[in-house]
């Protein structure tokens, strides 16, 4: 069988990835009583007192909610929520194995933006952190803003922060390689939804000076009709020769190319364009936007995709499970761009200059060892621009 029919066949087998699980025993008349009523009361009333004691009187400290409207379901689309539940029980299964976050699905009934806002804002008492996930572009950016605003939880949406983090960590480590820096290289990112447009903003809070926004009409420029609002803002701060044309027009000379849009959308001679030493990360799933073997045999120097069976995958399970381990150990009002710029240096840093090479910028999704530096790192940049609320030991 292929890996839907197992998958299929799993999913039937367990009815569900997860499971709840009591740390107490309730086994005679006293353990009852401390459980729950009468002993319970206590508990209560100092929360009632004093809220910030549900971080230390209730799984709170260490659960997250994983929320989707099920509107961009990878990459099957608008699906539904119900549709979405068994990727969602699937991330909540990777925060617990990768950073030992207990994470709960809530997938709601709603597309809109004011309802999901809301219903999520009315249930952050029992959460100690919010991560958005599948939810479609340009509502997931309001989404996030407005929650933002109205919680004071972390909120990340993994779609574009995760992406964001792990991409500019493997940038990172290939400029380090080619011998460029990233203040004087020129950048093109296909796709200007959700991770297209936070990695654009990761990448030009770290130095980036030359990169053009492309989507299906081309380059994305200011001025130029027909953008969502979040992409007019884009077009402000990028882009800064204002070129405009097709794909293939605006990849010529650049030194990197980002993928996060379709299939098939690059060609070899698109890659022979690039400037010498060329990056090339194309990203859509399951089919990039050039194959890693064409793009290598075109002439990119650095090849990356989102996909298992090639070098260098970009995958989001180097940096989501440890960015909210941070976050919670130092029980963090908000994630910000501090905190994920830390994350990514903490990626990239795995890689050590004996290990670099171009078959290796990034570590693999299953190496341990980025939790827990992305955790350590994410929780100090809290601290450091005072959004943590307890001290780190």
């Amino acid at each position: 069988m292929n890996y839907l029919e197992r998958s299929l066949e799993m999913h039937r087998a367990l009815k569900g990835k997860l499971e709840i699980k009591s740390k107490v025993t309730v086994s005679d008349r006293e353990s009852l009583s401390l459980a729950y009523t009468p002993g319970v009361a206590q508990p209560c009333l100092e929360i009632h007192k004093d809220p910030e004691l549900s971080y230390e009187l209730t799984g709170r400290w260490n659960t997250i909610a994983v929320v989707t409207d099920g509107t961009a379901v990878l990459g099957l689309g608008d699906i539904g929520p119900e549709a979405g539940m068994p990727v969602m029980e699937g991330k909540c299964v990777l925060f617990k194995e990768f950073g030992n976050v207990d994470a709960f699905p809530l997938c709601i009934r709603s597309k809109d933006v004011s309802e999901i806002v809301n219903t999520v804002a009315l249930l952050a008492g029992s959460f100690g952190g919010i991560n958005l996930e599948d939810i479609s572009a340009p509502r997931c950016f309001e989404i996030e803003r407005r929650l933002k605003e109205r919680c004071d939880i972390p909120v990340f949406h993994d779609d574009q922060h995760g992406t964001a983090v792990v991409v500019l960590a493997a940038i990172k480590n290939a400029l380090r390689l080619v011998g460029k820096k990233i203040d004087c290289i020129k950048i093109v990112i296909s796709g200007a939804g959700s991770a297209g447009i936070a990695i654009a903003r990761l990448l030009l809070h770290a130095g980036a000076k030359n990169l053009i926004l492309s989507d299906k009409c081309g380059a994305i420029w200011q001025g130029m009709d027909g953008l969502n609002p979040e992409q007019e803002k884009m077009s402000r701060i990028t882009n800064p020769y204002k070129l405009q044309g097709r794909l293939e027009d605006i990849m010529m000379g650049a030194d990197v190319f980002i993928g996060v849009s379709a299939p098939n959308i690059v060609n070899e001679d698109m890659i022979r364009s690039m400037a010498e030493k060329s990056i090339v990360f194309a990203m859509a799933n399951p089919v990039p936007e050039i194959m890693p073997e064409k793009a290598r045999l075109a002439g990119a120097y650095v090849v990356g995709s989102g996909r298992s069976d090639f070098a260098n995958q970009i995958n989001n399970v180097l940096a989501f499970p440890g960015i909210f381990r941070g976050a919670l150990d130092a029980r963090a009002s908000e994630i910000n761009r501090d905190m994920m710029l830390a994350a990514s240096e903490a990626i990239a840093s795995l890689v050590t200059d004996s290990e670099l090479s171009r078959d290796y910028v990034i570590p693999a999704a299953f190496d341990k060892r980025a939790h827990a530096a992305v955790a350590k790192a994410v929780a100090e940049a809290a601290e450091a621009t005072k959004v943590a609320r307890v001290k780190i030991n």
